[in-house]
C-alpha cells in the first residue's frame, strides 16, 4: 500500500486540490458568482418550491435526487473528516473549507445541470445521467467517460462500502457491545432488501432517512452551540486569524503552517460535498424536471447544506467544546505522539460529551450509524451506474450486488484502515475526467444558465 499511498499523495497534493479550486473559481466568475448573489433565486427553486416537488412516472423527483446525493455526501467525513482537518491543519482549515464550498457551489450547479441536460432513458423506466453521459455525448470523449465509469466501481466497493460498514460495526460494538459479524449480516440483509428496488426505492428511503439524520445531528450540535453561545465569537475569530496568519494565531507556539491549513481545509471541502468529483451528479441525473438548470439549483443547495451548515456545526462544536487545544495538538503532531482519541470521530464525540455529557457520545454514535448507512445506499447506485455504462448493459448487476453485499459483511469484520489510500486514489481517478469535462463544457452550461435565468427567475 506504500506505493498507492505515495501515488495518491502526489496526485492530490497540491495538483488535484488546486485544480478543484481553479475550476470552481472559473465557473464562479463565469456565472457571476450566481450562488452568492442570487440566493433568492436558488432558494425559491429549492426549499421554496418543495410542495411542488413530487415524483413522476418517468423519474424521481428533485428532492429524491437531492436526498440520494446527500445520503452519500453527508457521511462519516462530516463527523470524522472535519475533526481530523482541524487537528492536523488547525482552526484555519475551517476557513479554507468554506472557501472550497463557496467555489464548489458553482461547480455543483454546472455538474447537476449537465447531468440532467444529457441524461437519457434508463432500462425499465426513469432516467440515468452523470459525468459519463455528458463526457460522451457533450464532450464526445468516450475514453474519459469509460475512465470515469470504471473508477466508480472500486470507489463504491471501498470508500462507499467497506469503510462505511466498518464504521457502523465499530460504533455499535463500542456503544452496545453488538458482535461485528452479526451487525454485518443484518446490515447486508437490510441493504439488500432496499437495493433490490433500484433507484426508486433507494430514493424513497433516502428521502425519509436524510432529514431524520440531519435533524438528529444538527439538533444536537445546535444545542451544544446554544449552551456555549458566548464562546462562538472567539471560535470564529480563531478560525479567521488562523487562516490568514496561523503562527500568530496560536499564542505561545510556532503555529500551524498556512499550506497545511489550506490543504486540510480544501481536501475536507472536496470530500464532504463532492463538488467536482462528479459522483452525486449521477443521482441528480435521474431526476425529472422541467429544465436542467432547476436541478442545478439543488446542486447549490447540496453544497451549502453539507459543508456550510453540517460541517460548520461540527467545527464549531469542536472549537467551543474545550477538548481540542491548538497548542497541545500541534505539540503532539510535532513529536509524533498523537493519542488514538485525539482526532476523527473520537474528537467529535468527546467535544459533544464535554457539553452534553454521555448523551453527546451516544448522539454522535447514532448519527455516524445513519450517515454511514445512507452512504452505502448512495454509493451502491453510483457503482451500479458505472458498471452499466462500462458493460453497456445490466448483465453484471447480479454479480455486482453479491460482491457489494459481501463487502458490507467484510467491512464489519476486517481491518479496513489500510484501504484508505485506495479510496483516495479512486476518488482522484474519478475527479480527473470529470474536472476536464466541466472545464470544456462550461461555456455550454453557463449559456443554459443565463438563458434560463432571463425567463425563469422569481420577481
Amino acid at each position: 500500500m506504500t506505493v498507492l499511498t505515495e501515488l495518491s499523495q502526489q496526485i492530490w497534493n497540491p495538483w488535484l486540490l488546486s485544480l478543484f479550486l481553479l475550476i470552481g473559481g472559473l465557473l464562479s466568475l463565469g456565472c457571476g458568482f450566481f450562488p452568492l448573489f442570487q440566493i433568492k433565486t436558488w432558494w425559491y427553486y429549492t426549499v421554496g418550491n418543495l410542495r411542488h416537488s413530487n415524483s413522476t412516472s418517468s423519474g424521481i423527483s428533485s428532492v429524491q435526487a437531492l436526498a440520494t446525493a446527500l445520503a452519500s455526501t453527508i457521511g462519516t467525513g462530516s463527523i470524522a473528516g472535519v475533526a481530523t482537518a482541524i487537528y492536523l491543519g488547525g482552526p484555519g482549515a475551517v476557513f479554507w473549507m468554506w472557501i472550497c464550498a463557496i467555489l464548489g457551489m458553482s461547480t455543483s450547479l454546472v455538474e447537476k445541470l449537465l447531468a440532467v441536460h444529457y441524461h437519457q432513458p434508463a432500462l425499465g423506466g426513469g432516467w440515468k445521467g452523470g459525468p459519463m453521459y455528458y463526457l460522451s455525448k457533450g464532450l464526445h470523449a468516450p475514453i474519459l467517460a469509460g475512465w470515469f465509469s470504471l473508477a466508480c466501481i472500486p470507489a463504491a466497493l471501498a470508500g462507499g462500502n467497506l469503510v462505511q460498514s466498518s464504521s457502523i460495526a465499530l460504533a455499535l460494538h463500542e456503544g452496545f457491545g453488538w458482535p461485528p459479524l452479526a451487525v454485518g449480516l443484518v446490515l447486508a440483509l437490510v441493504c439488500g432488501g432496499i437495493l433490490l428496488g433500484g433507484i426508486g426505492r433507494i430514493a424513497k428511503v433516502c428521502e425519509r432517512l436524510v432529514p431524520l439524520m440531519a435533524l438528529l445531528y444538527l439538533g444536537g450540535g445546535l444545542l451544544v452551540l446554544a449552551l456555549r453561545i458566548t464562546e462562538i465569537p472567539a471560535a470564529l475569530a480563531l478560525i479567521f486569524s488562523s487562516a490568514l496568519s496561523p503562527p500568530a494565531a496560536i499564542a505561545g507556539g510556532a503555529g500551524y503552517t498556512l499550506s497545511v491549513a489550506i490543504q486540510q481545509g480544501v481536501s475536507r471541502g472536496v470530500f464532504t460535498n463532492e463538488a467536482g468529483l462528479g459522483t452525486s451528479a449521477m443521482a441528480h441525473g435521474a431526476a425529472q424536471v422541467h429544465h436542467p438548470v432547476e436541478q442545478g439549483m439543488w446542486g447549490i443547495f447540496e453544497v451549502a447544506f453539507s459543508t456550510l451548515l453540517v460541517c460548520t456545526v461540527t467545527a464549531l462544536v469542536i472549537l467551543v467544546g474545550g477538548v481540542y487545544q491548538p497548542q497541545e495538538a500541534l505539540a503532539q503532531i510535532q513529536t509524533g505522539t498523537i493519542p488514538p482519541d485525539a482526532l476523527g470521530v473520537a474528537l467529535t464525540a468527546r467535544s459533544f460529551s464535554a457539553v452534553l455529557g454521555p448523551l453527546g457520545a451516544k448522539l454522535v454514535a447514532l448519527s455516524l450509524l445513519l450517515f454511514a448507512f445512507s452512504s452505502i445506499l448512495g454509493w451502491n447506485y453510483y457503482g451500479q451506474q458505472g458498471l452499466e455504462y462500462w458493460m453497456g448493459n445490466r448483465q453484471g448487476y447480479a454479480l455486482y450486488q453479491v460482491v457489494f453485499l459481501g463487502c458490507i459483511v467484510g467491512g464489519t469484520v476486517l481491518d479496513v484502515s489500510a484501504i484508505w489510500c485506495l479510496v483516495d486514489l479512486c476518488n482522484a481517478l474519478i475527479a480527473l475526467p470529470n474536472l476536464v469535462g466541466l472545464l470544456f463544457l462550461a461555456p455550454q452550461a453557463l449559456t443554459l444558465l443565463h438563458t434560463w435565468y432571463k425567463t425563469a427567475s422569481p420577481q
